[in-house]
């Protein structure tokens, strides 16, 4: 009867710590759930608000993501400790993984540490269209590991911000103004004189294109089979690309109108019968 008797007491001893136990992996998990949602809900009543809106975007998008994975760990750390796992412990156990944790992490805190440097010393910002590591695009984004492009065709591109922070990159949009550079070759038979006016008659009529800096006209090369004249213009950035189309298609319209020709390859064929030999 002892023995019997103990061990129902050894077996509600259990039972109530299983269910103890049980309860408390249940109210973590719940906390997790419940926190994790409401860290959602903050971050997008943080976006709609109207203090919020008026910060740069950059600096928005960046302190977004720090502000929700700041408020997760939070979370995360609140549904251990209503676990009952001691933190000690929790320390203790991080500190032991640490290096093969600091060694899997090294990558994204890389890509931290080139986040924090792209947000303060800014060679770029949300908006600007850039080149760097391989890839072209306007920034969309820029988050604590990584920044988001979308290219001129639509395509979304997710750089780490390492590569951009450790590398040469192009930014397109950090000036107001662009220089348009062209080339048109004539032949040689074509006076130089009437070719600049002809370009310049163009460039003068496209109100696109500044006077200031003055338009450069100059020959450059006397080429294999023509003369190449470098034409260099100054325009908003935003006019880049339609001076650039619009003056190529208005340059050959003129020479065509003025008889100027513009050389292209020939390929003359002799025949000759078998007669003749």
């Amino acid at each position: 009867m002892t023995g019997l008797t103990v061990n129902s007491m050894n077996f509600e001893l259990l039972k109530t710590w299983v269910m103890g136990l049980g309860i408390k992996v249940l109210a973590g998990v719940v906390i997790l759930i419940v926190g994790f949602k409401l860290v959602n809900l903050v971050d997008s009543r943080l976006q709609r608000r109207k203090d919020f809106i008026k910060i740069d975007p950059t600096l928005k998008s960046f302190l977004s993501s720090a502000l929700r994975m700041g408020l997760k760990t939070l979370v995360l750390v609140t549904a251990i400790i209503s676990m009952g796992i001691p933190m000690t412990s929790f320390v203790a156990l991080i500190g032991a993984a640490g290096l093969s944790v600091g060694l899997a992490l090294q990558g994204s805190l890389s890509n931290l540490a080139g986040g924090v440097l792209i947000i303060f010393l800014r060679p770029f910002k949300v908006g600007d269209f850039i080149e760097g590591n391989g890839h072209s695009g306007t920034v969309r984004d820029i988050g604590l590991f990584y920044t988001h492009l979308n290219t001129p065709d639509n395509r979304s591109v997710v750089i780490p911000n390492s590569g951009l922070s450790n590398s040469s990159l192009i930014n397109y949009s950090e000036h107001s103004e662009r220089r348009v550079d062209f080339e048109f070759g004539v032949s040689y038979d074509s006076n130089i004189k009437d070719v600049k006016r002809v370009i310049r008659s163009v460039i003068d009529k496209n109100e696109m294109i500044m006077q200031e800096p003055e338009p450069f006209i100059r020959l450059a090369n006397h080429g294999a089979s023509s003369l190449d004249f470098k034409v260099r213009v100054w325009v908003k950035a935003e006019d880049y690309w339609e001076v650039f189309f619009t003056t190529q298609e208005e340059v050959k319209e003129a020479f065509d109108q003025a008889g100027i020709e513009i050389p292209y390859p020939h390929m003359v064929v002799q025949t000759q019968s078998l007669e003749q030999k």
